[in-house]
């Protein structure tokens, strides 16, 4: 049975690959002061919607309803939650999130109907938490190994440039200028002439100096010298705007020559009368990106008739935070099988190695073997030796 379209399944080495990036984004989280939160996929619909309906991602919920006729909505990301679980808080709160969300959206070849975000917001922030978060993902990228670009902006800035130049519907401006990373620049153009606003594009072309004239390009500045503390380049990008329509101050996109679309974007916003920054990481492009390889089981060990000794071998090893599969089939199979999931080691486990207390181990890449010695050392330890070397299980 196929999956509905812009659904996946995730199984081996690519669902192994997924959970090792959870594991570098947890561990960063973590360090950086962020607790976890878990939250229903299922909301009601005005709340999912919020007061940003009109903005794109919003109008692409998956939209439900239950045997109650009442009208839910899948979430489509975490933020919107927060104004429930920041509620009676001591600040800043720092929370994180792993999980799938969904849009109702055209699937393309980078782009789901379910996929995975990884969030993190501070809930009373200021410009300093704008500049460790984007630390936090300067980490997160350099141990996946993905070579990226920081991109930001500030909507303070944004809607004072709109204003100066007396722009009627700024919201829906807005919205134009986030389409120049999807559309040609005389397409944005064309669809700014409906607001008399082309003329946005030739002051946004500008070299960055001249914007110091803008009283909000001060932010800009500030945050470039607290991303500077923390060794973390960025730059800067007047016609950043982010789709989301709550954003009210720093804002930013990070992207790779890699794929063309962003891999990592947040910005700050202000919810139940607090400021607050978020950035979420999307696992899926993530994962298409990144070097790293998942982790392979250490051992399969074949009991040939010897499945008592085989299983406690096993369970020393497990206990030791060593991974292995037990087998109890033919040796040919069972190599066949350590081949098929890249199991490089593989312990035998026989009456005459029972007797000696001495296990091959076959290494399926070089196809070498080595000898494995079984010692009691008292009646609770059990010593494995490996080339002269020992090791306490």
């Amino acid at each position: 049975m196929e999956t509905i379209k812009g659904f996946r399944d995730f199984i081996l080495d690519e669902a192994s690959k997924r959970e090792e990036i959870r594991k570098i984004l947890v561990g960063t989280f973590e360090k950086y002061g962020f607790s976890p939160a878990e939250t229903p996929v299922l909301e009601q619909e005005e709340f999912v919607k919020g007061n940003n309906s009109n903005d794109e991602a919003v109008s692409d919920i998956f939209r439900l309803e239950d045997k109650g006729k009442r009208k839910l909505a899948l979430r489509y990301e975490f933020t919107f939650q927060l104004k429930r679980l920041m509620n009676n808080q001591k600040l800043p709160f720092k929370r994180y999130e792993i999980g799938p969300v969904f849009r109702d959206e055209p699937v393309s070849g980078n782009r789901l109907r379910q996929f995975v975000q990884c969030d993190c917001d501070v809930v009373g922030s200021d410009i300093k938490d704008d500049a460790e978060i984007l630390s936090l993902a300067k980490k997160v990228l350099d141990s996946l190994g993905i070579k990226f670009t920081i991109y930001v902006n500030n909507r303070e800035l944004l809607n004072e440039v709109l204003e100066k130049e007396n722009v009627k519907s700024p919201s829906e401006v807005i919205r134009i200028l986030d389409k120049l990373d999807k559309l040609s620049e005389s397409e944005v153009k064309e669809e700014l002439k409906k607001y008399n606003a082309e003329k946005l594009i030739s002051i946004f072309k500008q070299k960055e100096s001249n914007f110091n004239e803008y009283k909000n390009y001060s932010q800009i500045k500030e945050l470039k010298e607290y991303c500077d503390l923390y060794n973390v380049e960025i730059e800067f990008s007047p016609t950043l705007a982010r789709g989301l329509s709550y954003y009210n101050k720093t804002i930013f996109e990070i992207k790779t020559k890699e794929m063309k679309e962003t891999i990592v974007g947040g910005g700050a916003y202000f919810f139940n009368n607090t400021q607050c920054v978020g950035i979420s990481f999307g696992l899926d492009r993530l994962a298409m990106l990144s070097n790293i390889f998942p982790k392979k089981v250490d051992y399969l060990i074949v009991s040939l008739n010897e499945d008592k000794q085989a299983i406690k071998i096993a369970e020393k090893l497990r206990g030791a935070g060593t991974s292995c599969i037990l087998s109890y089939g033919k040796p040919s199979k069972a190599l066949a099988y350590a081949n098929s999931y890249g199991i490089n080691g593989v312990i035998f486990v026989g009456a005459d190695e029972v007797k000696k207390k001495q296990f091959k181990v076959k290494d399926m890449i070089t196809g070498k073997e080595k000898i494995l010695t079984l010692e009691k050392k008292t009646k609770k330890n059990i010593i494995l030796k490996r080339n002269g070397t020992a090791r306490k299980n």
